[in-house]
């Protein structure tokens, strides 16, 4: 019989079972996979107890407060991940049948993504109201990881991983651009030199951020060390110091928004930053996009810049 050797898993409800066991195993707590699954934390110890009693073995150590994996854990965790990504192709392959009158699109953006992104979903669940869409906004650092373990359907990065074991696809122009207050002494200074931007004390993002990264690349590019400031979490966090007269900072011209400037904060007319990047799409090589991100995909090729571009006030030269 092909179900011989996991009848054992059919005579309970192991699918809840094991959903648990993985937010469990992920934060490495009851409570906080208790509190992401909206569970009471006695439920959760519940569905752990089955579940180890189906297995065997036991799957968790409790070290302080913390729980860790057991041989067996670690390999329940990996088979975890294969059914649900079978699961997952599974829905997929349904929701192709069903067309796009249901289905769903779980897609993670970098941190300076999420000003434009949503605009671009806002207007694809218009045309598709029946899509179900997540978005996780992380720094690029984050993102890569959750890119290794596939745990979304669709990335954007602003400066995509260099490994050959993913597709890359080019959606939209991301010009960098120098921000300052309204108030700076180069605020309406024209053509100013590299060097002389260079000398002002710099904001810049936390380590493991694209921005950063582009960043420090134009001070390199330029053989000059960056006069840094204040290291912030946040782009956010950035346009308040600049607003303060901290300093001044180099970020995507995305972070100003898609439609009037702040009085307050300008854009530096400054010599020698780089021309400007691209947006992409990426994923995993081998992942089979769902009918749904295939369509979200072509959705942006066709209409992304005149739904971004058309709304963002003139880019800088």
């Amino acid at each position: 019989m092909p179900q011989s050797k996991i009848r054992r898993y059919l005579k309970h409800g192991t699918l809840p079972q094991l959903s648990v066991f993985e937010a469990v195993a992920r934060h490495g707590n009851f409570t906080r996979a208790a509190e992401e699954l909206y569970m009471a934390q006695p439920t959760v110890s519940v569905h752990i107890k089955k579940l180890t009693e189906t297995i065997g073995l036991p799957l968790f150590e409790q070290v302080g407060r913390r729980v860790y994996l057991t041989e067996a854990g670690e390999h329940l965790h990996a088979a975890c991940r294969e059914i649900f990504e079978v699961l997952g192709r599974t829905e997929d392959g349904f929701t192709d049948l069903r067309g796009l009158k249901a289905g769903r699109l779980r897609i993670a953006v970098s941190t300076t993504g999420k000003y434009f992104v949503p605009r671009l979903l806002a207007a694809y669940i218009g045309e598709n109201p029946g899509v179900n869409v997540t978005m996780h906004v992380q720094n690029r650092q984050t993102l890569i990881e959750r890119l290794a373990t596939n745990a979304d359907d669709l990335f954007v990065f602003a400066n995509p991983p260099t490994e050959p074991d993913v597709v890359k696809q080019a959606i939209l122009p991301n010009p960098l651009v120098a921000f300052a207050s309204a108030k700076h002494p180069l605020a309406h200074q024209k053509k100013i030199p590299f060097a002389r931007f260079a000398q002002e004390p710099l904001l810049i993002r936390e380590a493991g951020s694209g921005t950063r990264m582009n960043t420090l690349a134009c001070f390199d590019k330029h053989g000059m060390e960056p006069n840094i400031r204040m290291e912030l979490g946040s782009n956010e966090a950035i346009k308040q110091a600049i607003l303060a007269g901290l300093g001044v900072s180099i970020m995507s011209r995305y972070t100003l928004g898609l439609d009037t400037d702040p009085r307050d904060l300008v854009m530096l007319d400054v010599d020698g930053l780089p021309p400007p990047g691209q947006w992409f799409f990426v994923y995993p090589v081998g992942k089979q996009p769902s009918h749904v991100v295939r369509s979200f995909m072509e959705f942006v090729r066709e209409r992304g810049k005149s739904l971004i571009l058309d709304h963002m006030a003139a880019l800088p030269e």
